[in-house]
């Protein structure tokens, strides 16, 4: 079953389609339902969102990431100022849950965005 609207001559910018929640074909703001989970489908040109798997790389990818930054910035915090133990546990824990969650939604846009292209350009979709 193909899908009904076909796809327009210059597709959104992936960088807008993770940043604003773009259809990664017509550009309307329906890829999300809520704050990270994908709608089913865009009701503004029908591609079906669900035949797209982005898994867990994204989550996977920012732990990793946002990790690093966070321990690097807390051996730094505690060699120039030497907090108590919990002053890294109240300032870390939300700032590395604030940065996973908050970057969650731009990773997996984009990847969305991109997975869009690739099976595209394949012959997958549209």
């Amino acid at each position: 079953m193909s899908d009904p609207a076909p796809a327009p001559a210059t597709l959104p910018a992936i960088l807008d389609v993770a940043l604003k929640g773009l259809c990664p074909r017509c550009g309307a703001p329906t890829l999300f339902r809520g704050w990270l989970k994908f709608a089913d489908r865009c009701t503004a040109c029908g591609l079906d969102f669900s035949r797209f798997n982005v898994g867990d790389g994204p989550a996977a990818f920012l732990t990793l990431i946002l990790g690093t930054i966070v321990v690097a910035a807390a051996v730094v915090l505690e060699v120039t100022v030497h907090p108590p133990w919990w002053v890294h546990v109240l300032l870390w824990i939300p700032i590395t849950t604030a940065g996973v969650i908050g970057s969650l939604r731009i990773a997996k846009g984009a990847l969305m965005a991109i997975e869009y292209r690739n099976a595209r350009r394949d012959g997958l979709v549209d």
